[in-house]
């Protein structure tokens, strides 16, 4: 019996992490949208669109963001690799 609890908790374990890493990748997924899109932006001549300094805070805020989700991505490789995930 107590076997077949550890097993549980086990699998417990490993679906909380699954739906941690689903939820890191649409965060990233997301992210990079946000990247892209901002950059896109920022590219337009100037009077068309937004003014150039809120581009430039977008192409900012949108980087912040993705290395944020790239330190996230990193921890979980690390903890994958000290054998601490699965």
């Amino acid at each position: 019996m107590d076997n077949k609890k550890q097993d549980h908790q086990v699998q417990d374990k490993q679906r909380h992490w699954r739906e941690q890493e689903q939820e890191l990748v649409n965060r990233w997924n997301a992210a990079t949208d946000r990247y892209r899109e901002a950059q896109a932006a920022a590219l337009l001549p100037p009077g068309e669109g937004v003014p150039a300094t809120d581009n430039v805070q977008a192409v900012e805020a949108a980087r912040v963001e993705l290395e944020s989700v790239r330190k996230r991505v990193a921890r979980f490789k690390a903890e994958f690799s000290a054998g601490k995930r699965y």
